[in-house]
């Protein structure tokens, strides 16, 4: 279930409070003249001239977030690697130590999940403070990374500037966290190069790529969405608050076959499309969920990317990694939208 949520995390419930700062003007950012943020603005950059990254930004990594190896071939991923990840989704991600024992994610927080994350920026080291009230220290000092560092579960971080763009190298990770959230491993050798560029106000272009040869043996690239989120706040994620959900974590991936029913491929073929999730903290965040049906049964994805099969528990109501997703159909019989029911709450996505 939890590569699942990964997926539709983007649409994370929300429950504003009053005495939070959820509709706090964001001060000092261009406005256009009915008063909204203007995303659209140049970059803004400190007094030595260089791009300024600070502010609060809502990260996701899409479907890499559930396997960030979802673009190399079977040949590039070690075997070992490759069943324990196997094995992992089967359990529903049950044994994974920072969803149920709540130890920090470690590099996963750079994808984001739709998190945000607040960054602060000065001349010589760069803060990264995240949701779950993790953080990051990147050292912009001109020292160099450590030789033989002790592993922790946010690394050591050295960055610097390539003209516009900050490059930012970790490495020394515990080899206790997940590589993935769907549950691939990574060894104490994993190095993390992220590539971050402020194109706007509103976005910064992120490229991380990945090394751990022992696991897999080509170097893995990806892009994280990073857009600027104006006139609110975060709001704090604490792990044990949540751990009578593990208890609820009770049986396999596979389970729902034993229950599944034959649905006709021409009913199948109505639910095809692309559908909108919608943030309920920013209206303007939107992750699209393809439904695709290439045989006989359908197939879940965002941005065509590890797509996993949904399986049939009745005519509307399919089942994916432990979660359900429903389609309602309109007074006509066509599908009007679909909702995604799981332990936080439903989730509608508007049929495109």
């Amino acid at each position: 279930m939890k590569k699942l949520v990964t997926l539709v995390a983007v649409c994370v419930l929300s429950s504003p409070l009053g005495a939070q700062w959820l509709k706090e003007p964001t001060k000092g950012i261009p406005r256009t003249a009915d008063g909204k943020p203007d995303l659209s603005a140049p970059a803004p950059r400190t007094v030595e001239g260089k791009p300024d990254l600070s502010g609060l930004w809502r990260i996701d990594a899409g479907a890499y977030a559930g396997n960030l190896l979802a673009d190399l071939k079977p040949g590039d991923i070690a075997a070992s690697a490759d069943a324990l990840y196997k094995q992992r989704m089967e359990d529903l991600g049950k044994d994974d130590p920072s969803t149920f024992n709540c130890l920090p994610q470690g590099h996963r927080v750079i994808f984001g999940t739709a998190g945000m994350a607040r960054i602060i920026q000065t001349p010589s080291v760069i803060a990264i403070l995240y949701e779950n009230l993790s953080h990051r220290q990147i050292f912009l000092d001109g020292r160099a990374l450590p030789v033989d560092p002790h592993p922790s579960f946010m690394g050591y971080s050295v960055g610097r500037w390539e003209d516009d763009v900050l490059v930012v190298e970790t490495v020394g990770f515990k080899d206790t966290t997940w590589l993935d959230f769907g549950g691939h491993p990574h060894t104490e050798a994993l190095r993390m190069v992220e590539r971050y560029r402020r194109t706007s106000i509103g976005h910064i272009e992120l490229k991380a790529t990945f090394e751990d040869p022992t696991v897999f043996s080509k170097m893995v690239t990806i892009d994280v969405k990073m857009d600027f989120a104006a006139d609110t706040d975060m709001l704090e994620y604490v792990c044990n608050e949540n751990e009578k959900s593990h208890a609820r974590m009770v049986g396999k991936a596979s389970d729902d076959r034993k229950n599944a029913v034959k649905v006709a491929r021409d009913v199948l073929a109505r639910y095809v499309g692309a559908y909108e999730f919608r943030s309920s903290e920013d209206p303007n965040f939107v992750t699209t969920v393809n439904v695709t049906l290439p045989g006989d049964e359908l197939l879940l994805d965002v941005g065509g990317k590890d797509p996993q099969p949904m399986i049939p528990l009745s005519n509307t109501t399919f089942s994916t990694f432990g979660a359900r997703m429903e389609f309602v159909l309109d007074q006509k019989g066509q599908v009007d939208h679909a909702i995604f029911r799981i332990v936080e709450g439903d989730l509608k996505g508007v049929r495109k």
